[in-house]
């Protein structure tokens, strides 16, 4: 992938480092991600995916560097010459524009499955009740979960919801989803149904980064793939060079340990 202008970019992420003490994670990531874009982050684990995303939405601060959404500072603003921390209300704002599903689906197992939806839009954007409500039925509709509307998170099955936390990210209208291995706390039976959601997603043209083991998934819907190894970005490109035609030794022994497995 040609080289992009930061304002062009959606994300643009540049010179992005995250140490924890003496431990580096992140080693100076450089990455522009276009509006529509899909792009999948693989590597082994303890790569550095997991808190790439979790800078993106400044869920982690990052040590060094920015990150961009849409031209705007994520987490810092400019004070003279110097960037200083964003005010948590000016944050709660722009991490509304940046939806994130996890692994572990973090419903809150006291509300319902539409009540969980609606929260977001109520309390962060000041939806009025009428609107929330219409909003999270379209969005139910949408991952195959109307009739659940008033169940509660501990009569769903994992699939089911994963998809309720995809929807409740969706109900913030956000301008990029970001998946951490959606799929890989539920069972093997479950996996194909949040990933029809999330190739759904795709071809309506959501801007989607996404962490994922599920390589032929990573292969079908992605537009650019980044490979990750110990903090570092290896290599990155089209899914059919990384995947089938990667001159790189390091890039090509984990997708054989991937297959092998």
């Amino acid at each position: 992938m040609t080289a992009t202008p930061a304002a062009a970019a959606l994300v643009s992420i540049a010179g992005l480092h995250k140490a924890y003490g003496q431990l580096e994670v992140l080693k100076g990531i450089d990455l522009d991600v276009l509006a529509g874009q899909k792009v999948s982050l693989i590597g082994p684990s303890g790569s550095g995916k997991t808190t790439l995303l979790r800078c993106i939405n400044y869920l982690e601060v990052p040590s060094a560097g920015t990150v961009h959404l849409a031209g705007q500072l994520i987490g810092q603003r400019r004070q003279g010459n110097r960037l200083v921390p964003m005010g948590d209300q000016a944050l709660a704002r722009m991490r509304s524009e940046v939806g994130m599903v996890f692994q572990r689906f973090n419903l809150f197992a006291h509300l319902d499955v539409l009540q969980n939806i609606m929260l977001g839009p109520l309390k962060v954007q000041g939806c009025d009740r009428a609107e929330a409500e219409q909003r999270a039925m379209a969005l139910l509709g949408k991952v195959g979960l109307a009739h659940k509307a008033r169940a509660y998170p501990q009569q769903l099955s994992g699939g089911q919801q994963q998809r309720v936390a995809i929807a409740r990210a969706l109900a913030m209208q956000p301008k990029v989803m970001l998946f951490d291995e959606a799929t890989s706390a539920l069972d093997p039976e479950l996996v194909g149904e949040v990933l029809k959601v999330m190739q759904q997603l795709a071809e309506e043209g959501m801007t989607m980064i996404l962490v994922t083991h599920e390589m032929r998934f990573a292969e079908q819907v992605s537009d650019h793939v980044v490979f990750m190894a110990d903090g570092r970005i290896v290599e990155q490109g089209p899914p059919r060079q990384l995947f089938h035609h990667s001159e790189v030794p390091r890039t090509r022994a984990f997708l054989q340990a991937v297959q092998e497995r």
